[in-house]
């Protein structure tokens, strides 16, 4: 059969399936459920797509293609940074007001938000305030001495005051970083900067810093039209030792968000146990949930079940005796981890299960781009964000070019035209799972609720439950076929991923297999 006609019989198949399945797609019963619980997806707009040929992606390219974030059925995007930089990441900002020249312009910027909101896609933009570019112009200024204006908008110290931490090698998050105090040339007085010498700490015990902080936001919101900010690296405002002043300042942040937009978007990036997590909700409502992506590998790696349901349900537990009003942006990967195809050593069917897993769980779902195609990509850094496959290499024409992929290439992932038309890969699986939750509330909405019975080691089981609708959720994440007792008055199949099945009063999980169930 030649391609065209594969095509066209592939084609005709999804149209009788359209026309006959009650589960089918369509307006009325998609429901957008962000921020609390809808999907977004995350952008590195210089990997996505390329409008203007220069090998970099940009906001037009973007523009292009928002139908297939639509398509895809995410409510939202993140974009990761996108003001001007001297660095391709752009953590390290030198103009807070303004698109990054190799992305566009700000009225190229406004007209993306034009287009998504029309489309009922939210943007959300990465900020970074905890510290700016060593370029900034206030940084700059900063360094030309003591009594400059703009000194105390840093932090600053003489080499005698900290001596101790000069002599002792300091390692970060980052293992090149061997000091946070860096020396600026004059040998005696040393800025601080928690990441890296080009990224100094803005002293936020200066009110002028934090109402600079504070104009930015409502620049992106007023001027801009954002709907809010993922904030970077939240935890490190103040020092470690000072974790309730940076609980104080992000209440501070939301409350002069919420004067110029009441329901701006607030989630950040606070990466340590739930115990240290929790208190920042007052002020970041929504924060992301790094234990679920590492207890999904974990529980992957030991094959056991519960592993990760017991998690989850012990840290919505610890938030709720923080509030009631909490966001839980669930990840199953994001810029900053290996690939999750890499992680889970390129297993088709762990991948694809582990979608499943993540769209039937509490939260507010991040996808990362290329996740939905099996894209690849270990450390360093650069090469977790290669370009995005569009089509085949002679056929597209908006793949970026910045970098050579040494991972995500055409001999190992399959472009985005061509899985379209493959009803078993991993972008038309993505789309049928997360049209499942978004047709069905219990999935978003619902509470989650832990099974008493004992089930074999590698099966994770849990309900999601509203007052009109339980839904039973099994997952066997081992590679053996087990078989389970079918629970009570949960007779109705909605949907199976990899041959699960009832007979009777039993239920058969092959390996890697999932099953959704209502009554």
């Amino acid at each position: 059969m030649n391609k065209l006609l594969k095509l066209s019989v592939f084609s005709c198949l999804l149209a009788v399936i359209a026309s006959c399945s009650p589960e089918t797609k369509s307006e009325k019963a998609v429901k957008n459920y962000w921020p609390n619980a809808g999907v977004t997806y995350e952008i590195f707009i210089q990997s996505f797509c390329d409008a203007n040929g220069d090998g970099i992606g940009d906001v037009k390219g973007v523009i292009e293609k928002l139908d297939h974030v639509s398509d895809l059925g995410a409510n939202a995007i993140w974009f990761m940074p996108i003001m001007p930089s001297p660095s391709y990441h752009k953590y390290d900002v030198t103009d807070y007001k303004a698109i990054h020249p190799d992305y566009g312009s700000m009225d190229d910027f406004k007209k993306l938000i034009q287009v998504a909101h029309e489309k009922d896609i939210k943007i959300v933009i990465d900020m970074i305030i905890n510290h700016t570019s060593d370029e900034h112009p206030w940084f700059l200024e900063s360094k030309k001495g003591r009594d400059n204006p703009y000194r105390d908008y840093y932090v600053w110290a003489q080499a005698d005051t900290i001596q101790d931490f000069l002599d002792k090698k300091t390692v970060t998050l980052d293992s090149d970083n061997i000091r946070q105090w860096h020396d600026p040339g004059f040998g005696k007085d040393y800025y601080y900067g928690f990441f890296t010498g080009n990224m100094p700490d803005l002293n936020f015990d200066n009110p002028k810093v934090r109402e600079e902080i504070y104009e930015i936001g409502r620049f992106w919101l007023e001027e801009v039209g954002v709907d809010g900010f993922r904030l970077d690296a939240a935890k490190h405002i103040y020092p470690d030792d000072r974790a309730k002043d940076n609980h104080n300042f992000w209440n501070e942040f939301r409350a002069e968000m919420e004067k110029i937009k009441p329901d701006v978007y607030l989630v950040g990036e606070v990466y340590d146990m739930k115990e240290v997590v929790a208190p920042y909700l007052t002020g970041l409502p929504a924060l992301f949930n790094f234990d679920f992506h590492y207890t999904l590998l974990n529980a992957y790696a030991k094959e056991d079940g519960m592993m990760l349901a017991k998690k989850q349900h012990e840290i919505l537990d610890f938030y709720h005796g923080i509030t009631e009003n909490f966001i839980d942006a669930t990840i199953s990967s994001n810029h900053d981890q290996p690939r999750l195809l890499n992680e889970l050593g390129e297993h088709k069917d762990k991948m694809k299960q582990a979608i499943a897993i993540l769209m039937t769980m509490p939260g507010a779902p991040y996808l990362y781009y290329g996740e939905e195609i099996g894209m690849l990509g270990k450390k360093p850094d650069e090469n977790i964000r290669e370009p995005f496959l569009w089509d085949e290499k002679g056929e597209d024409v908006g793949r970026a070019t910045w970098i050579v992929p040494e991972y995500s290439t055409d001999k190992t992932v399959q472009p985005l035209a061509l899985q379209k038309e493959d009803p078993e890969s991993y972008y038309n699986h993505y789309k049928t799972v997360i049209h499942l939750r978004n047709t069905h509330p219990a999935l978003a909405t619902g509470s989650l609720n832990l099974e008493e019975q004992q089930y074999p080691k590698s099966v994770m089981a849990y309900e999601r439950i509203l007052p009109d609708q339980n839904l039973m959720i099994f997952h066997n994440i081992g590679g053996k076929t087990v078989e389970v007792s079918l629970p009570e008055d949960y007779s109705n199949v909605i949907y199976r991923l990899k041959g699960a099945s009832t007979k009777g009063d039993k239920l058969t999980l092959p390996a890697y297999s999932s099953i959704i169930l209502d009554k």
